[in-house]
């Protein structure tokens, strides 16, 4: 892959950071507010999904592992890492410390709301699973779509890459943001409002970094090797 040349934010990118995040504002706002409808709407999928997992064990084994292994923070950030290293590797300098900032900023934001807002788990006479710390936001569904959004915004910014595999890559982060968030709720961990707004914080923080890379990029001289082959 050969370097694009630097560029300022589109607009739908700026259109969906702001968008994210004021999607996110608003769900965390009625979470900590407990909204009647969205609770009651959060108790009624979380039974209903905890029954058909326990009636299912073998796909709640999958499940489990698909969120305890593939999906798991800490995969997705060593893939973060592993990107960030490559950078380095080929030359680049502030590319990869944003990256690294972004995914500071999204750790750092996840368990600030959730000490914040201190909404517990579900719980259950017979659970499936276990998780620690509050639920809102979901760290898992945070992460992934905070990772998917970040390389999926790496991907847009190299040149000569083909159509089809760009296509693919925004098919696996669309299946991993929804498919980590089906987990969640499927093992009885969390509820559908925490998935929905650590997806959503996720998407916010990678599209943010992306906008105020682009303001700062065409001073970055450095990046113009990042992704050069």
């Amino acid at each position: 892959m050969t370097a694009a040349a630097p560029r300022h934010p589109s607009r739908a990118l700026q259109l969906t950071a702001a968008a994210a995040t004021l999607l996110s504002v608003l769900l965390t706002v009625l979470v900590a507010a407990t909204w009647q409808p969205l609770m009651d709407a959060d108790r009624s999928i979380a039974r209903r999904l905890h029954t058909e997992a326990v009636a299912e064990p073998g796909w709640t084994r999958a499940n489990r592992i698909m969120t305890d292994w593939f999906w798991d923070p800490a995969t997705m950030r060593l893939l973060i890492l592993a990107v960030i290293l490559w950078l380095l590797w080929r030359g680049a300098r502030l590319l990869p410390l944003w990256l690294a900032g972004a995914v500071a900023v999204g750790w750092v934001l996840q368990y600030g709301l959730k000490a914040a807002v201190g909404r517990d788990r579900p719980k259950w006479s017979d659970p499936v699973d276990s998780a620690s710390h509050a639920a809102f936001p979901s760290g898992h569904s945070m992460t992934v779509a905070l990772v998917c959004g970040l390389l999926l915004w790496l991907l847009s910014r190299a040149a000569g890459v083909p159509a089809g595999l760009k296509y693919a890559a925004w098919a696996a982060a669309a299946v991993s943001v929804v498919g980590v968030s089906f987990t969640r709720l499927w093992l009885g961990v969390h509820w559908m409002s925490d998935v929905v707004g650590g997806s959503l914080m996720g998407i916010a923080v990678a599209a943010i970094a992306a906008v105020a890379y682009g303001a700062v990029e065409p001073a970055a001289h450095d990046e113009r090797v990042a992704v050069r082959g």
